[in-house]
């Protein structure tokens, strides 16, 4: 089946079967690379130690803020690529793609660029001490250096879904999580690089992979492929890009300021200890998040299609599916952090302190678990839709709106604790908000059908 009749699919195949076949590899897919980036922190954190995993740790905010870039530029341009395939306008989805790639190159090396320049003072600002500033510094080097490349690889990834082809955007991270699962412990272990090793490791893996997507577009009897024309950017699609990307790009930034308030504020109550236990019970929940996140993506490309041939019962119900599945998968997660916290710990760390601290904290982060599927799918469903302005709204309430106050405000009263109290409490105040957003839509898609 050829790219074109894989789009028209998505207009007339059963939700049911539609959601599975779109969503179950990648599913698979971002598990696998949310496990590559676990089994990374694992090697550093039994081969270089505690501090090192307290410096990977430091590292998110920066990570966060990559990937805002590069989530801006390739679920924007996924989202009106499928919006434009259900309105069959094969010429604007051309350009959509040729100026998708341009965008990630330029954004990719300008952050690059930038980063390298202010790296240590940045680092700094995230909370990096003395003792972790050098595993941070080391880590941070290596990834920014492949930054332009780690964009076109993720960028391609959102369009590969959205021409049908789930499958092989499936391929290309589990080869990803392959390749890096070799590396990693050859660069860490035999040939001593340390924490460099695993970032080396992991930008290797994403250039190969990302040759193979070159490959895979450059078929002339894809929908969309390589040809001369569609490079040149172009007003209209750059700002419906990033008009729809504004949604992924902001909910990234204010993932990148809540996590340097965490950082700051488990490191002024706890010491570097506490910001290593943050690093693991993150890891842990990312694994979980990234299901979900599998979902949505199975999701984004059938939404985005039937909205635009103003098909709403189609639309709904593919809403219904995933939002269910999303909170039987938050529902083991929370089994998980809940039920053996100690366990999950063990995983990265032998040493007992940071293990005492880790423990009652992955009880904390996981015991909402259960509401924040509901959440993560909603906030998505509006941005596939092209319902940018709700989705970045709801994508605030929980970060800016309720979690960035409450580690202010708690650690006055409840010191290391607060933080953690923190987490859960912005859970459950952001999944009452994204109902309430939710219902008063709702109807008004009743109307529109």
């Amino acid at each position: 089946m050829n790219s074109k009749q894989a789009t028209l699919e998505l207009g007339t195949k059963p939700i049911g079967k539609l959601l599975w076949q779109y969503a179950l590899p990648a599913i698979i897919a971002m598990t696998a690379s949310s496990l590559y980036n676990t089994i990374d922190s694992i090697f550093i954190g039994q081969k270089v130690g505690a501090l090192a995993i307290s410096g990977l740790a430091i590292t998110f905010p920066l990570m966060n803020l990559s990937a805002a870039f590069g989530a801006m530029i390739g679920v924007g341009a996924s989202t009106i690529l499928s919006v434009r395939l259900g309105q069959k306008d094969y010429s604007t989805a051309g350009n959509i793609f040729g100026n998708c790639l341009v965008l990630n190159i330029l954004t990719g090396v300008i952050f690059m660029a930038v980063c390298l320049i202010f790296l240590d003072p940045i680092l700094r600002f995230f909370g990096a001490s003395d003792n972790t500033l050098p595993y941070a510094r080391d880590y941070m080097q290596i990834i920014l250096l492949g930054n332009a490349f780690t964009h076109i690889y993720f960028g391609q990834n959102a369009l590969l879904r959205s021409i049908g082809k789930p499958k092989f955007s499936m391929y290309c991270t589990i080869i990803t999580v392959l390749i890096n699962v070799i590396l990693a412990p050859l660069f860490i272990f035999i040939f001593e690089w340390g924490i460099r090793g695993a970032a080396l490791a992991t930008i290797l893996a994403q250039v190969s992979c990302m040759c193979w997507q070159l490959k895979i577009f450059s078929n002339k009897n894809e929908i969309i492929h390589f040809k001369k024309g569609i490079y040149r950017l172009k007003n209209n699609i750059v700002k419906d890009i990033l008009s729809i990307g504004l949604a992924p790009f902001l909910m990234n930034c204010c993932a990148c300021i809540v996590v340097i308030f965490v950082n700051k504020g488990l490191f002024h109550y706890g010491g570097d200890l506490a910001v290593g236990a943050y690093g693991i019970v993150n890891r842990i929940g990312f694994i979980f998040a990234m299901i979900v996140m599998g979902l949505n993506q199975g999701m984004q490309p059938i939404a985005g299609y039937n909205f635009g041939a103003q098909q709403i019962s189609r639309l709904m119900k593919v809403y219904y599916y995933t939002m269910i599945l999303a909170t039987i998968v938050c529902c083991i997660a929370f089994c998980f952090g809940v039920l053996m916290p100690e366990q999950c710990v063990r995983l990265f760390t032998s040493d007992k302190e940071l293990i005492v601290i880790a423990t009652p904290a992955m009880i904390l982060y996981n015991c909402t678990f259960p509401i924040i599927g509901f959440q993560m799918v909603t906030t998505n469903f509006f941005q596939s839709i092209g319902m940018a302005k709700i989705s970045i709204f709801l994508s605030l309430t929980r970060q800016l709106i309720f979690l960035l106050p409450g580690l202010i405000i708690l650690p006055w009263f409840f010191q290391l604790n607060g933080i953690w109290y923190a987490i859960p409490l912005s859970d459950i105040l952001s999944s009452v908000m994204t109902a309430i957003i939710f219902f008063i839509y709702k109807n008004k898609f009743k109307r529109y059908e």
